[in-house]
């Protein structure tokens, strides 16, 4: 019975430490603030690397906007004094464009970035 609750005490602080690793890999993930504003996204041009984990904090202080980005399938809206957070791993390499998806007002439509992935 002894020899059962070691395995299981060994086995639970294998399971902790491979737990403590994650946070760790997590922690390094690399955080990227995209701000949008009438009619721009800053930074417009964003470089990541290819299966590296990026998580974007996107926030406004105009109006109500939107974050698509089809080619990673993400989106989100952004709400005035609130940060949303993306987390994703680009898993190709190029140029792929982002926009804002939700009308807000004339200009909109040129509202765009793109990220660039090596």
């Amino acid at each position: 019975m002894q020899r059962e609750r070691r395995h299981v005490l060994l086995g639970g602080a294998a399971l902790l430490a491979a737990a403590a690793g994650m946070r760790t890999a997590r922690g390094q993930d690399q955080v990227i603030k995209v701000t949008a504003r009438k009619f721009s996204f800053t930074p417009a041009e964003i470089v990541l690397k290819k299966g590296q984990p990026v998580t974007l904090e996107l926030s406004t202080e105009d109006v109500f906007m939107g974050f698509s980005a089809p080619d990673f399938k993400m989106r989100s809206d952004i709400v005035p004094g609130k940060t949303m957070r993306l987390t994703f791993t680009p898993d190709k390499a190029g140029t792929f464009p982002f926009i804002c998806d939700v009308f807000c007002g004339d200009g909109h439509e040129s509202m765009s970035g793109k990220f660039l992935v090596t």
